[in-house]
């Protein structure tokens, strides 16, 4: 090597040592500045947000609505000029509703608005017409004892306190009214705000008790309920539910990448989950994820970015009622889990975004295993702080991520102020309408600067083990 190419090769060196020295938000002020400009001027992203909602609809595993969903998908990848698109097939539950309703009969004779919980047994065809119990808790209903709940059905009236502490009586809310002999269970809808209007979800079975129908009814009609019960009545109503669960069907997660310029084997994936509950439109959960992921991804290509390490979008399935996809997906990619360099998931509407949650991580902090990528990562979020969403925490994640979680993939989460997500959760408000374009856009330009600049710093960030190799 001549003099001139020694001096080159220790100039390009020190200059490389120096931009992985520099915090990330003096490297990447420029190319933020690019991507959110032209993440705020953007209509795409809105757009075809509003084709899956408005065109397509809600999209349960197992229906044809998914299918064509699917491939709508994979077809806006190739539109959107990502590379390798592919639809990993995947099995999943196939749960139907059918005809469904319910009613009061005695005292009063109203029809209850309801909605059967997904993965719930059917009734008789005839229905089951049976005398309610009312309770506060699972502590409150097991202090009647089963000669208080056999033969009734048990109505759990919990108001919302917050979503993870009360989605408990839908979940397992049957099965400990069967234990005690109830013949049909009903819940609150698991919501802060109603007006008349019912939120399903999935429920889950023991394997030590019998599988009873359950539903959700109304906040207002749950509190009907208690009011005519407290003052004396003998409060008796009629269920009728045609819900069954079919063979497992096909569906596919899709698949879609931006390839990287030197570290192509490397990965930063992106994406929420295509599927969603059978009422609505699947507007905040999820097609907002799914859409916001591809959009910031298309971003980056238009912009001519070129990130080190390979950019994946990932629409997962069969999130709602069973994570199939999730689990496909880890299965997929086999030891390849450790290139994977970041994961990032949006689960929670399309508010205003305020920043991202860290997973893995023990909360308030803890030496180096946690300060190091957070302090990464909070330079980052500095990038993000003109738009508001430049706050970086500890807590994040997210459901389809979590096989990659939890064997040390660095996990993040976007968060939104989230003040009305739970108001339309798995309901039929779940619509686009409720979600303001330039909100939309500002997590466009959040998901874009997160996942161009994990993509491109020099060296990547230690998973949430503390491990600097972790994920190579």
């Amino acid at each position: 090597m001549n003099t001139a190419a020694v001096i080159l090769f220790f100039a390009c060196f020190e200059a490389g040592l120096a931009s992985a020295a520099q915090p990330l938000d003096k490297t990447y002020h420029d190319a933020a500045g690019k991507i959110i400009d032209a993440a705020l001027e953007d209509t795409a992203g809105y757009e075809n947000l509003s084709y899956l909602c408005d065109r397509i609809g809600n999209r349960l595993s197992g229906s044809p609505a998914l299918d064509r969903a699917i491939q709508w998908a994979a077809a806006q990848m190739n539109r959107d000029g990502l590379e390798n698109v592919v639809t990993l097939p995947v099995k999943v539950p196939h749960w139907v509703r059918g005809r469904e309703s319910a009613s009061i009969v005695e005292p009063v004779q109203k029809p209850l608005h309801m909605l059967g919980l997904g993965g719930s047994v059917g009734t008789p065809a005839q229905g089951i017409t049976a005398e309610v119990v009312v309770a506060s808790s699972f502590a409150d209903l097991e202090s009647r004892g089963p000669t208080a709940v056999a033969g009734k059905i048990v109505l759990y009236n919990a108001p919302f306190v917050n979503y993870f502490e009360t989605v408990q009586y839908r979940t397992r809310g049957a099965s400990r009214a069967a234990k005690l002999g109830a013949v049909a269970a009903l819940v609150r809808s698991v919501t802060p705000l109603s007006l008349q209007s019912p939120h399903t979800g999935v429920m889950d079975y023991a394997k030590d008790a019998p599988k009873i129908p359950t539903a959700a009814v109304s906040v207002e009609d749950s509190m009907l309920i208690r009011r005519l019960v407290d003052a004396g009545n003998r409060v008796v109503i009629h269920v009728t539910m045609e819900a069954q669960m079919l063979r497992d069907a096909d569906s596919a997660d899709v698949i879609g990448e931006i390839p990287g310029s030197e570290k192509p084997e490397e990965l930063v994936v992106m994406g929420g989950h295509i599927d969603s509950w059978d009422v609505g439109q699947g507007a905040q959960d999820d097609g907002s994820g799914c859409v916001v992921a591809l959009e910031a991804a298309a971003l980056i290509r238009k912009l001519g970015l070129k990130p080190r390490r390979t950019i994946r979008v990932v629409f997962w399935t069969n999130e709602e009622n069973g994570l199939a996809g999730a689990s496909a997906y880890r299965a997929w990619i086999g030891s390849k889990l450790l290139n994977h360099a970041a994961a990032i998931e949006m689960d929670g509407g399309a508010e205003k975004p305020t920043g991202f949650g860290l997973a893995g991580l023990p909360h308030g902090g803890g030496g180096s295993a946690t300060e190091l990528p957070l302090s990464r990562l909070r330079e980052i979020g500095k990038l993000l702080d003109s738009i508001g969403a430049g706050d970086i925490r500890t807590g994040g994640g997210g459901a389809d991520i979590e096989p990659l979680t939890r064997e040390g993939v660095l996990s993040l989460a976007l968060h939104t102020v989230g003040t009305h997500y739970f108001d339309w959760h798995h309901s039929d408000a779940d619509t686009i309408d409720k979600i303001k374009p330039e909100d939309f856009r500002l997590n466009i330009a959040a998901m874009a600067v997160m996942s161009y600049v994990l993509a491109d710093m020099p060296d990547r960030l230690p998973g949430p083990a503390g491990d600097s190799t972790a994920g190579r």
